[in-house]
């Protein structure tokens, strides 16, 4: 289709493509600022977040933990439990309630409250010059931000196309429960899924190329994979995925690993290497909106592109792949693009989660990135056996890692793999935002019994034994 005088046309300041949680904020932060928004659905109300990612993948998780606490009753002497999956359809049934509601409650019930938001339910959308073209409709618009969000990538396997095969979407719309399931992947999305389904009583191997997690602390990635490991999953890191064939009802993946090569055999395949910019027939090129290597937009540091006016934020970025970065980067965006902003994308203490058991949570530099950085490093590791909290719950699955500068003291990064690590992390954020010393954080008051008394214990680990400390002595 092309812009011209034949074309009906509409006219705002701001058109913002993608009505998930990057769109939904770029939208509503300009028309606060009393801009007419043009919100083009290009996809399904919500984006990935409420529909195919954080919301039913977090409630399919926590059910999976509700299977796997009874079981782990046996820490505690004299207690016994257990718990099966005994009507997997009703599960799916009330997850996709929970996703309805809050993608009903959320996004769709939120846009009359706006009068500056127009929503475009029609797509697919492309770009072209003055603005974008949508359902018949040219949308006239000096300024554009693209915030269409990502997809799951699917690996360049050969006979992958001929295997029954799934994505992080797709596993959770199964009408039964699979007996064995093979994940390729070892990244959060993958250790996520594969544990939660392995607690659901599925077979579960776990074949990835490098280490779990490879963008964390190596002690994590050993951590985690002994506690998989510990549950019943296999998992082979470091191996090359040679190629993958049916046979007969069988998914097949054939994979090597030190030299030797083995054939994997499983009801699915479940593709978990990664995700993918949802970029295609948006008109980038033509318009030389410039992606990198992967598809991603390239954005500066004002998360505009290549093209003067034309923004971009959330998961279609070359930017962090997470939904509140994605709420963040988007704001900014809309700030710089049409009420006259000069914002800076920061994230510099942005915390990030990965919700396993333990849960492994991060903020700031890891070792290898504040030597690379130019930093004298200092590092701190605590198991938590060393935690009171952890002792008096009976469960010790875990560790905290302090890096900090050695000459200034100054904390530059951690992480967290506790039971409530995702809830302790927020911490240590604070404290880099704000700039603690190790030593600071060591002498700060924090309340006995609790998870997040092990950052406490962490950080005096750099000059004590904290073992030989009495309760609360320190």
């Amino acid at each position: 289709m092309n812009s011209d005088c034949c074309t009906p046309s509409r006219e705002y300041d701001l058109a913002v493509i993608g009505a998930g949680s990057a769109g939904f904020s770029a939208a509503i932060t300009a028309a606060e600022g009393g801009k007419r928004v043009a919100l083009i659905g290009h996809g399904t109300i919500g984006g990935t977040c409420v529909n195919v990612g954080c919301v039913p993948s977090k409630t399919m998780i926590r059910a999976a933990e509700a299977v796997h606490g009874a079981t782990a009753a046996h820490r505690f002497r004299g207690l016994k439990g257990s718990a099966e999956v005994t009507d997997w359809a009703a599960i799916i049934r009330a997850k996709d309630d929970l996703v309805a509601t809050l993608r009903q409650k959320k996004y769709a019930d939120l846009l009359p409250g706006y009068e500056g938001v127009t929503y475009i339910e029609e797509g697919p959308a492309r770009l072209v010059a003055g603005g974008v073209e949508a359902g018949g409709w040219l949308i006239r618009a000096p300024k554009v931000i693209i915030a269409t969000g990502g997809g799951p990538a699917r690996p360049d396997i050969a006979g992958i196309e001929d295997v029954l095969s799934l994505d992080s979407t797709s596993l959770l719309e199964l009408d039964h429960l699979p007996e064995r399931l093979i994940f390729l992947g070892g990244g959060y999305i993958g250790v996520e899924l594969a544990q939660m389904m392995s607690r659901m009583g599925v077979d579960v191997t776990l074949a990835c190329r490098s280490r779990l997690l490879p963008q964390t602390e190596p002690e994590v990635s050993a951590a985690l994979a002994d506690t998989l490991r510990d549950e019943g999953i296999t998992i082979l890191d470091g191996v090359s995925y040679e190629g993958s064939r049916r046979d007969g009802g069988d998914a097949v993946l054939n994979v090597q690993k030190d030299g030797a090569v083995q054939d994997l055999a499983a009801d699915y395949l479940v593709l978990t290497t990664g995700r993918t910019p949802n970029t295609e027939g948006l008109g980038l090129a033509e318009l030389g909106v410039e992606t990198d290597t992967r598809g991603a937009i390239a954005v500066g540091a004002d998360m505009q592109t290549s093209r003067p006016g034309v923004y971009a934020a959330g998961d279609v970025t070359d930017r962090d792949q997470f939904v509140y970065m994605a709420a963040y980067g988007a704001k900014l965006a809309a700030r710089n693009a049409v009420l006259g902003g000069s914002e800076t994308y920061d994230n510099a203490t942005m915390p990030w989660v990965v919700f396993t058991d333990p849960q492994v949570a991060g903020v700031g530099l890891t070792e290898a990135q504040a030597q690379s950085a130019g930093h004298d490093v200092k590092t701190s590791v605590l198991t938590l056996d060393n935690v009171p909290r952890a002792l008096a719950a009976r469960d010790t699955r875990g560790l905290i890692k302090l890096v900090a500068d050695a000459r200034t003291d100054q904390l530059l990064g951690g992480v967290i793999m506790a039971p409530e690590g995702s809830d302790s992390i927020q911490t240590l954020a604070m404290a880099l935002k704000f700039g603690m010393t190790a030593k600071a954080l060591g002498t700060t008051i924090f309340p006995y019994l609790t998870t997040v008394e092990g950052l406490k214990l962490a950080a005096q680990t750099f000059d004590m034994d904290v073992g030989q400390l009495s309760c609360c002595a320190g």
